[in-house]
């Protein structure tokens, strides 16, 4: 009796009421305050930056660039999130590209910035150019893609990398 009142007592003082999720660090991003976690999907915001910086500070900030290779009717949805339900975004069309620069843990989804369209009227030789995404340079640190052209997810199945 002695020794089972003590054996409680022993596991009574081990115990820690913390939660295991204010322990874990959040994510990859550097410096981040944890995010509540939400008790369902139905109230999770489905949308997810894409991350660029991964490859270290010394490779660009998205170092492959991807084609779309095939998609439905209207093309391939760029989504806002790694998710099936998540917003559509823009539509992509066959042989579309944009630089790769992250991927889902499942490697089901591609976090992609694409490929700004030069103007029409523009020549190839002519100096005005796309604008510049800010991908194709080293960035410090991981972090979420917050520059001028559009980002978003794709499904992997139908994005053939090119380079990189």
């Amino acid at each position: 009796m002695i020794r089972s009142l003590a054996l409680v007592l022993m596991l009574a003082a081990c115990s820690d009421s913390r939660e295991v999720l204010d322990e874990l660090p959040n994510s990859s991003l550097a410096d981040r305050p944890n995010a509540p976690a939400p008790e369902t999907r139905m109230d999770t915001p489905l949308a997810r930056p894409v991350i660029i910086g991964e490859d270290g500070p010394r490779m660009d900030a998205c170092g492959t660039l991807g084609q779309v290779t095939r998609g439905g009717a209207g093309g391939l949805p760029l989504r806002a999130a790694p998710f099936g339900d998540a917003r559509i975004l823009a539509q992509l069309a066959v042989g579309q590209r944009a630089f790769v620069c992250t991927r889902s843990i499942d490697q089901k989804w591609l976090g992609v910035v694409l490929l700004p369209e030069a103007a029409p009227d523009s020549a190839p030789d002519n100096a005005a150019e796309a604008p510049d995404c800010g991908v194709t340079a080293p960035v410090e640190r991981k972090q979420a893609y917050d520059g001028p052209c559009v980002s978003g997810w794709v499904s992997s199945a139908f994005v053939r990398l090119i380079a990189g």
